[in-house]
C-alpha cells in the first residue's frame, strides 16, 4: 500500500530524516511518535512532496517516485493518493463550509458543481457538521474547523489519510470531538498515518506504532507491543517521559527535575 524506501531530507546543513524505510499496508492505522524534532511532520509531508526529499522512494499502491528523478507529473499522481490534514486548518475564509469542501472537488478533479455538492454533504454527515453548510470559518469552534477539513480531506477519496498533529492547535475540550471522529474513520477501514503527541489517542486508535528519533525509526511494531513491551531502551526511555509528562500536565505529582516516574 506504502512503502517507504530510504527517505532522506535536509534542511540546509541539518539533515532531518536519515534514510527511513517503512511500510504500511491497506486499511492499517499508522501513528508515528516521538520528541519534537525527531522529523515526524517533515516525513509526513514528504510523502506527498509537499516537502520533496532529497533520496529515496515513495510508492502509494501502484505510483512509485525516486525523490532523486521525480517530475511534476510524478509528483502529480502520487499527491491523487493522499489527502493532508493539517495542524492548522487551512479553510478559505471567505467561503463557506460547503464550498471550503467542494472547491477541491470541481477545481482539482473537475467534478461537475452538482455531483461535487453531493459528495460533500455526505461527508460533512460523516463528520457532524450538516447543520453548518452555509456557516463560514468564523462562524466555527476550532473544532468544527478541524473536522471540516477533515471532510474536505475525505470528499477526494484518497487511498492514504494524512492527520499532522490534527488536535495541537484546540484545547482539550475542543480537541476530543476531533478525535472521536479520527476514530469513527479509522473504525470504516481508512488507511491512515497519523502524526501526534496524544499517547492516549495513539494507543487507543493505532494498529501499530512509529517511533522516530533523530530522523531514523528506532522502533515500530503492533500498537500493543511498543506500549506494555517496547523493545528498545529509545522506546522505554521514550513512554517513561510520556507517562512523566501526562503526571505533571494533570497535576497528579509535583515535577521533580532529574527524576523519571
Amino acid at each position: 500500500m506504502i512503502k517507504l524506501v530510504g527517505v532522506e531530507k535536509s534542511f540546509d546543513a541539518h539533515k532531518v530524516l536519515k534514510g527511513v524505510d517503512l511500510e504500511v499496508h491497506k486499511g492499517q492505522v499508522v501513528a508515528i511518535l516521538g520528541p519534537s524534532g525527531s522529523g515526524k511532520s517533515t516525513l509526513l509531508r514528504c510523502i506527498n512532496f509537499l516537502e520533496r526529499p532529497e533520496a529515496g522512494t515513495i510508492e502509494i499502491d501502484d505510483v512509485r517516485v525516486d525523490a532523486s528523478a521525480a517530475s511534476a507529473s510524478d509528483i502529480f499522481k502520487l499527491r491523487t493518493k493522499t489527502a493532508m490534514v493539517f495542524q492548522q486548518f487551512n479553510l478559505f475564509k471567505n467561503l463557506n463550509v460547503l464550498k471550503n469542501v467542494t472547491i477541491g472537488l470541481t477545481d482539482a478533479r473537475g467534478i461537475a458543481k452538482a455531483e461535487a455538492i453531493r459528495q460533500a454533504e455526505e461527508v460533512l454527515e460523516v463528520v457532524g457538521l450538516t447543520d453548518k453548510l452555509k456557516a463560514f470559518p468564523s462562524q466555527l469552534s476550532g473544532g468544527q474547523q478541524q473536522r471540516v477539513a477533515i471532510a474536505r480531506a475525505l470528499a477526494l477519496k484518497p487511498e492514504v489519510l494524512l492527520f499532522d498533529e490534527p488536535t495541537s492547535a484546540l484545547d482539550p475540550e475542543l480537541a476530543e470531538d476531533v478525535l472521536q471522529c479520527i476514530r469513527d474513520l479509522a473504525k470504516g477501514g481508512n488507511t491512515m498515518l497519523l502524526v501526534t503527541h496524544e499517547i492516549g489517542f495513539a494507543y487507543d486508535v493505532a494498529d501499530e506504532i512509529v517511533l522516530l528519533d533523530d530522523g531514523m525509526i528506532s522502533e515500530q511494531g503492533p500498537t500493543a507491543d511498543f506500549f506494555h513491551d517496547p523493545k528498545t531502551e529509545r522506546g522505554k526511555q521514550f513512554l517513561v517521559n510520556a507517562m512523566r509528562r501526562f503526571i505533571i500536565a494533570t497535576d497528579v505529582i509535583p515535577a521533580q527535575s532529574g527524576e523519571y516516574i
